[in-house]
Protein backbone atom coordinates (compact mmCIF):
# COMPACT_ATOMS: atom_id res chain seq x y z
CA UNK A 1 0.00 0.00 0.00
CA UNK A 2 2.94 2.55 0.46
CA UNK A 3 4.11 1.77 -3.05
CA UNK A 4 3.61 4.95 -5.40
CA UNK A 5 2.63 5.75 -8.63
CA UNK A 6 3.13 9.04 -10.00
CA UNK A 7 4.69 10.10 -6.90
CA UNK A 8 1.37 9.26 -4.81
CA UNK A 9 0.85 6.53 -2.08
CA UNK A 10 -1.15 3.37 -3.94
CA UNK A 11 -3.51 3.78 -0.60
CA UNK A 12 -4.48 7.45 -1.58
CA UNK A 13 -5.16 6.08 -5.59
CA UNK A 14 -7.77 3.69 -3.71
CA UNK A 15 -9.54 5.71 -1.31
CA UNK A 16 -10.19 8.06 -4.45
CA UNK A 17 -11.72 5.30 -6.30
CA UNK A 18 -13.30 4.25 -3.11
CA UNK A 19 -15.01 7.51 -2.88
CA UNK A 20 -15.79 7.60 -6.78
CA UNK A 21 -17.80 4.12 -6.07
CA UNK A 22 -19.91 4.89 -3.09
CA UNK A 23 -21.19 7.85 -5.01
CA UNK A 24 -22.26 6.17 -7.71
CA UNK A 25 -23.59 3.07 -6.26
CA UNK A 26 -25.20 4.92 -3.23
CA UNK A 27 -26.28 8.32 -4.37
CA UNK A 28 -28.25 8.32 -1.11
CA UNK A 29 -25.56 10.02 0.49
CA UNK A 30 -25.71 13.10 -1.65
CA UNK A 31 -28.81 13.59 -1.15
CA UNK A 32 -28.75 12.79 2.97
CA UNK A 33 -25.93 15.21 3.31
CA UNK A 34 -27.38 17.91 1.65
CA UNK A 35 -31.07 17.61 3.34
CA UNK A 36 -28.87 18.43 6.74
CA UNK A 37 -29.10 22.04 5.44
CA UNK A 38 -32.52 22.17 3.90
CA UNK A 39 -35.36 23.33 5.84
CA UNK A 40 -38.10 21.95 3.30
CA UNK A 41 -38.26 24.76 1.81
CA UNK A 42 -34.95 27.04 1.56
CA UNK A 43 -30.97 26.72 2.46
CA UNK A 44 -30.44 28.70 5.68
CA UNK A 45 -27.14 28.95 5.05
CA UNK A 46 -27.49 30.61 1.47
CA UNK A 47 -26.55 34.25 1.57
CA UNK A 48 -25.28 34.57 5.50
CA UNK A 49 -22.10 36.33 6.20
CA UNK A 50 -19.85 33.41 6.67
CA UNK A 51 -20.69 31.26 3.38
CA UNK A 52 -20.41 34.76 1.39
CA UNK A 53 -17.19 34.91 3.04
CA UNK A 54 -15.51 31.89 1.92
CA UNK A 55 -17.49 32.03 -1.08
CA UNK A 56 -16.35 35.27 -2.88
CA UNK A 57 -12.77 34.48 -1.04
CA UNK A 58 -11.07 31.93 -2.98
CA UNK A 59 -10.46 34.28 -6.37
CA UNK A 60 -9.24 37.31 -4.48
CA UNK A 61 -6.72 34.71 -2.42
CA UNK A 62 -5.70 32.42 -5.33
CA UNK A 63 -5.16 35.58 -7.42
CA UNK A 64 -2.60 37.30 -4.80
CA UNK A 65 -0.86 34.05 -3.98
CA UNK A 66 -0.32 34.37 -7.90
CA UNK A 67 0.82 37.63 -8.78
CA UNK A 68 2.22 37.20 -5.54
CA UNK A 69 4.60 34.86 -6.54
CA UNK A 70 5.34 36.20 -10.29
CA UNK A 71 6.56 39.49 -8.68
CA UNK A 72 9.11 37.70 -6.59
CA UNK A 73 10.12 35.59 -9.52
CA UNK A 74 10.63 39.04 -11.24
CA UNK A 75 12.33 40.58 -8.43
CA UNK A 76 14.38 37.55 -8.02
CA UNK A 77 15.21 37.19 -12.16
CA UNK A 78 16.06 41.14 -12.38
CA UNK A 79 18.38 41.12 -8.94
CA UNK A 80 20.03 37.39 -9.43
CA UNK A 81 18.96 37.27 -6.05
CA UNK A 82 16.48 34.07 -4.47
CA UNK A 83 13.95 35.26 -2.05
CA UNK A 84 11.96 32.49 -1.37
CA UNK A 85 13.66 30.47 -3.76
CA UNK A 86 11.06 31.62 -6.63
CA UNK A 87 12.75 30.98 -9.71
CA UNK A 88 11.40 29.47 -13.72
CA UNK A 89 10.80 25.94 -12.44
CA UNK A 90 8.16 27.11 -9.51
CA UNK A 91 6.46 29.35 -11.84
CA UNK A 92 5.80 26.68 -14.10
CA UNK A 93 4.76 24.22 -11.20
CA UNK A 94 2.08 26.83 -9.98
CA UNK A 95 1.14 27.17 -13.24
CA UNK A 96 0.80 23.87 -13.94
CA UNK A 97 -1.06 23.56 -10.21
CA UNK A 98 -3.62 26.06 -10.90
CA UNK A 99 -3.90 25.61 -14.78
CA UNK A 100 -4.59 22.05 -14.99
CA UNK A 101 -6.64 20.49 -11.96
CA UNK A 102 -8.90 23.20 -11.31
CA UNK A 103 -8.61 24.95 -14.60
CA UNK A 104 -9.19 22.40 -17.06
CA UNK A 105 -10.07 19.31 -15.88
CA UNK A 106 -12.85 20.53 -13.34
CA UNK A 107 -13.94 24.02 -14.97
CA UNK A 108 -13.29 23.25 -18.20
CA UNK A 109 -14.26 19.58 -18.86
CA UNK A 110 -16.46 18.36 -15.92
CA UNK A 111 -18.17 21.66 -14.96
CA UNK A 112 -18.63 22.77 -18.42
CA UNK A 113 -19.85 19.37 -19.92
CA UNK A 114 -21.83 17.21 -17.13
CA UNK A 115 -24.85 19.01 -17.37
CA UNK A 116 -25.46 17.49 -12.86
CA UNK A 117 -27.91 19.94 -11.60
CA UNK A 118 -26.77 21.67 -8.27
CA UNK A 119 -29.12 20.67 -5.82
CA UNK A 120 -31.01 23.87 -5.54
CA UNK A 121 -32.29 23.40 -8.77
CA UNK A 122 -33.62 19.76 -8.19
CA UNK A 123 -37.14 18.61 -7.40
CA UNK A 124 -35.72 17.00 -4.55
CA UNK A 125 -34.91 20.44 -2.77
CA UNK A 126 -37.35 22.93 -4.60
CA UNK A 127 -36.02 22.75 -7.93
CA UNK A 128 -37.30 21.71 -11.03
CA UNK A 129 -34.67 19.39 -12.40
CA UNK A 130 -33.83 15.83 -11.84
CA UNK A 131 -31.13 14.36 -9.36
CA UNK A 132 -28.81 12.57 -10.97
CA UNK A 133 -25.64 10.53 -9.25
CA UNK A 134 -22.01 11.76 -9.09
CA UNK A 135 -20.21 10.99 -12.23
CA UNK A 136 -23.44 9.94 -14.41
CA UNK A 137 -23.11 12.34 -17.40
CA UNK A 138 -26.50 14.02 -17.14
CA UNK A 139 -28.72 16.55 -20.31
CA UNK A 140 -30.01 18.25 -16.98
CA UNK A 141 -27.79 21.46 -18.54
CA UNK A 142 -26.62 22.42 -14.56
CA UNK A 143 -22.63 23.39 -13.44
CA UNK A 144 -22.76 20.93 -10.05
CA UNK A 145 -19.95 18.58 -10.68
CA UNK A 146 -17.92 19.48 -10.08
CA UNK A 147 -17.18 22.29 -7.45
CA UNK A 148 -14.96 24.77 -8.95
CA UNK A 149 -14.44 26.58 -5.81
CA UNK A 150 -13.50 23.80 -3.88
CA UNK A 151 -11.40 22.78 -6.44
CA UNK A 152 -9.62 26.53 -6.17
CA UNK A 153 -9.45 26.49 -2.49
CA UNK A 154 -7.47 23.10 -2.54
CA UNK A 155 -5.33 24.35 -5.25
CA UNK A 156 -3.81 26.06 -2.84
CA UNK A 157 -2.15 23.06 -1.45
CA UNK A 158 0.76 24.08 -4.10
CA UNK A 159 1.84 26.98 -2.66
CA UNK A 160 1.76 25.28 0.69
CA UNK A 161 4.01 22.68 -0.48
CA UNK A 162 6.61 25.23 -1.45
CA UNK A 163 7.02 25.83 2.50
CA UNK A 164 10.50 25.19 3.46
CA UNK A 165 9.61 25.79 7.41
CA UNK A 166 6.42 24.77 8.88
CA UNK A 167 5.23 22.79 6.29
CA UNK A 168 2.64 20.36 7.79
CA UNK A 169 1.18 23.84 9.33
CA UNK A 170 0.91 25.81 6.24
CA UNK A 171 -0.11 21.97 4.21
CA UNK A 172 -2.87 21.68 7.81
CA UNK A 173 -4.23 25.56 6.41
CA UNK A 174 -4.92 25.32 3.38
CA UNK A 175 -6.69 21.94 3.51
CA UNK A 176 -8.70 23.48 6.27
CA UNK A 177 -9.81 26.34 4.19
CA UNK A 178 -10.59 24.23 1.53
CA UNK A 179 -13.01 21.86 3.83
CA UNK A 180 -14.82 25.60 4.74
CA UNK A 181 -15.19 26.47 1.43
CA UNK A 182 -16.54 23.03 0.33
CA UNK A 183 -19.30 23.32 3.51
CA UNK A 184 -20.10 26.75 2.70
CA UNK A 185 -20.73 25.54 -1.20
CA UNK A 186 -22.74 22.58 0.10
CA UNK A 187 -24.25 24.15 2.90
CA UNK A 188 -26.00 26.46 0.41
CA UNK A 189 -27.09 24.01 -2.14
CA UNK A 190 -24.75 24.95 -5.05
CA UNK A 191 -22.93 21.76 -4.77
CA UNK A 192 -23.24 18.07 -3.48
CA UNK A 193 -21.16 16.40 -1.38
CA UNK A 194 -19.42 14.39 -4.11
CA UNK A 195 -18.86 17.26 -6.01
CA UNK A 196 -16.42 18.80 -3.41
CA UNK A 197 -14.90 15.40 -2.69
CA UNK A 198 -14.19 15.01 -6.04
CA UNK A 199 -13.08 18.20 -6.64
CA UNK A 200 -10.25 17.24 -3.83
CA UNK A 201 -9.08 14.51 -4.88
CA UNK A 202 -8.93 15.78 -8.44
CA UNK A 203 -6.93 18.96 -7.44
CA UNK A 204 -4.61 17.11 -4.49
CA UNK A 205 -3.80 14.33 -6.71
CA UNK A 206 -2.83 16.67 -9.96
CA UNK A 207 -0.64 18.81 -7.19
CA UNK A 208 1.40 15.95 -5.29
CA UNK A 209 2.07 14.67 -9.04
CA UNK A 210 3.15 17.76 -10.14
CA UNK A 211 5.45 18.88 -7.21
CA UNK A 212 7.31 14.78 -7.37
CA UNK A 213 7.81 15.08 -10.76
CA UNK A 214 8.94 19.08 -10.99
CA UNK A 215 10.22 20.05 -6.97
CA UNK A 216 11.17 16.80 -5.52
CA UNK A 217 13.88 16.70 -6.93
CA UNK A 218 15.07 20.68 -6.39
CA UNK A 219 14.40 20.64 -2.67
CA UNK A 220 16.82 16.65 -2.85
CA UNK A 221 19.67 19.10 -3.77
CA UNK A 222 19.25 21.44 -1.22
CA UNK A 223 19.12 19.23 1.61
CA UNK A 224 23.21 18.74 3.17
Amino acid sequence: MNKKYLHIKLSFWLLFLLSSMLFIFFPQIDLFVTNLFYDGNTFPANGMWIEEFFYYSVQPLIIAFALASLAIFTYNFFTKKSVLNVNAKVVLYLLLVLGLAPGLIVNATLKENWGRARPAETLNFGGTKEFTPAFIPSNQGGYSFSSGHAAAAFSLLGFALLAKKRRNFWIALTLAYGVFVSVARVSSGGHFFSDVVTSFFIVTLFTLSIYGFLMQEEEKKELP
